[in-house]
């Protein structure tokens, strides 16, 4: 019962609330043609009847609405003018009818919430005709009778003589109030499926509920069967009592004529005797006269409670069909939600999967991030040894360029001295080459005897060549950065020769830019950027090492 008074209730609001919004929209007066109002006009008999109290008749037990409703004239003057008016109505014949046109006229009055207000606070009389845990006996029927007042900004007009009351099913439409999740978002969506679910919940209710009164109804139908042919049975057996009465009757009547005709003619016997047998004759005449009357009371009985049996029975049958009815309409709206069960469910499988493959990826994503976070620490501890490489190599480019400044300076100047000596020097070979060749072709026979001077000439000047190497040397390897004596490769004095291989050169000759050496392809196929260039110059092997050792201590 408390299920069913929350599932009324919630129906109730979702009943009231689409009418409203579905009311305003429209912007009209109402009609008892508009869906949204038919169903809360069927919501509302629903929760009227839950909990009813039966009342025992001579067709059986009849749960009806109208006996609570005719009390709110009681409680309440004005709604004296609304019953007068049902009753007045013609075409109403059942009670359903009337507290269905009832519910219109209060409606129409805006008066509808009041009403049911002062019903629902008169619970000692509503005890009368209902349960105590029904709804309107609960804490819900004071809440839908709250709900109500929204109802006092619609406009309704209802034609209630032509309209057809009694025999109107009252099944509740889900479909009007079933939504598609995929508008909903966050709690909206949540609160739609809860409202579905405790849909689903009360259609089931309702269907067994049904389920058990049309077994009520075919066990009613079958006794009615029973007694009606026990009825028949009866009704013959009194009709062949009424025959055999008449013939008595019949009998009676000519034995009573042929005994004042027998009187008349004949001499005239004891007036005692005759008194006696005529006082008889009439009593057992006044019996059967009095038999027959009842005899006939009997049957006129019997043949009326045949027709109301006949009536409850057409009666039923409508029941049972307009039961069968709201059955197949509540499958379908069951089949419905199974349907958009199924859907849900399927939505939520996926989500399910999209919230796993979420996960994963998170997962993944962090054992990146831990990956990069490592990997960044280590280029920070690696950054960190460069920057103390790098400081410590300009403080050793510092010292270096302090203890041998001067000397560079002072060996610059002397390489320029000495370049410009030796440019001298050379201006002078040439004139001296000039001068004797023109001597000799003027007098070759002198030639001899001019030998050794010239070749002392010449040693000196290979002499004078050779100190010039020297300091230009020095000056070179000062100009570059400083390398260890253990990496250089050891200069050969032969420039075709390659210095680390010592093999023959000639053809491929390629100059290491860095120490100024001579190697062959072999020796010499790395490229890397140095401090007097910025594109990649070719180097040697033994210093591509020792370039790369100092590059990976100094990042600059």
């Amino acid at each position: 019962m408390a299920n069913e008074r929350m599932n009324l209730m919630n129906m109730a609001k979702l009943s009231i609330k689409g009418l409203i919004e579905s009311a305003l929209n429209l912007g009209r007066t109402l009609d008892s043609d508009y869906a949204p109002l038919q169903q809360f006009f069927v919501v509302m008999e629903h929760c009227l009847k839950h909990g009813l109290k039966a009342k025992k008749t001579f067709l059986g037990q009849n749960k009806s609405f109208w006996g609570p409703l005719e009390l709110v004239e009681k409680l309440v003057p004005e709604a004296a003018e609304i019953t007068a008016s049902v009753k007045d109505l013609p075409g109403l014949k059942t009670p359903v009818g009337r507290g269905r046109a009832w519910l219109r006229l209060a409606l129409m009055q805006k008066k509808l919430s009041e009403y049911m207000k002062a019903l629902i606070n008169k619970k000692e009389l509503l005890s009368e005709f209902y349960e105590p845990n029904a709804l309107m006996m609960e804490e819900e029927g004071a809440i839908i009778a709250g709900l109500l007042v929204g109802l006092n900004v619609i406009d309704a007009n209802f034609c209630m003589k032509g309209e057809d009351l009694d025999s109107q099913v009252g099944v509740i439409d889900f479909s009007m109030y079933l939504k598609d999740g995929n508008s909903s978002k966050g709690s909206e969506g949540d609160g739609q499926i809860t409202a579905i679910l405790d849909q689903k919940n009360y259609v089931e209710e309702l269907n067994r509920h049904l389920n058990a009164t049309v077994n009520n109804l075919q066990a009613k139908v079958d006794a009615l069967e029973k007694s009606n042919t026990k009825l028949t049975e009866e009704l013959a057996v009194a009709n062949n009592r009424i025959i055999t009465l008449q013939e008595e009757m019949e009998r009676v009547k000519e034995e009573s004529s042929y005994i004042l005709e027998s009187n008349r003619k004949g001499p005239k016997p004891d007036r005692t005797s005759e008194g006696q047998a005529l006082s008889e004759a009439r009593k057992h005449l006044k019996e059967e006269t009095q038999l027959r009357l009842d005899v006939e009371k009997e049957l006129e009985i019997q043949i009326s409670m045949r027709q109301e049996m006949e009536l409850a029975m057409k009666m039923l049958e409508k029941d049972v069909c307009e039961k069968q009815d709201a059955l197949v309409s509540l499958r379908q709206q069951l089949d419905d939600l199974r349907a958009l069960k199924h859907e849900l469910a399927f939505k939520l499988q996926s989500s399910d999967l999209g919230v796993k493959q979420k996960s994963e990826l998170n997962s993944r994503l962090e054992e990146k991030t831990n990956q990069m976070a490592a990997t960044i620490k280590q280029l920070e501890q690696r950054l960190r040894q460069a920057e103390r490489g790098r400081q410590s190599a300009e403080l050793d480019n510092r010292l270096f360029k302090q203890d041998f400044g001067d000397k560079i300076n002072s060996l610059q100047l002397e390489v320029e001295e000495l370049t410009r000596q030796r440019n001298q020097l050379e201006l002078e070979l040439k004139q001296e080459r000039e001068r004797r060749l023109q001597n000799h072709r003027s007098s070759p026979g002198k030639g001899s005897q001019k030998q050794e001077p010239k070749m002392d000439g010449k040693h000196k000047i290979q002499e004078e060549n050779g100190k010039l190497k020297k300091p230009l040397e020095e000056s070179h390897r000062l100009q570059s950065h400083p390398v260890d004596e253990q990496d250089q490769p050891l200069l050969s004095e032969k420039p075709q020769m390659c210095q680390l291989c010592q093999e023959d050169c000639s053809l491929t000759k390629n100059v290491c830019e860095n120490c100024r050496g001579t190697f062959c392809n072999a020796c010499s196929t790395n490229e890397l950027p140095l401090p007097s260039s910025i594109k990649p110059e070719r180097v040697c092997n033994p210093c591509h090492t020792h370039l790369m050792k100092q590059y990976s201590t100094s990042p600059s």
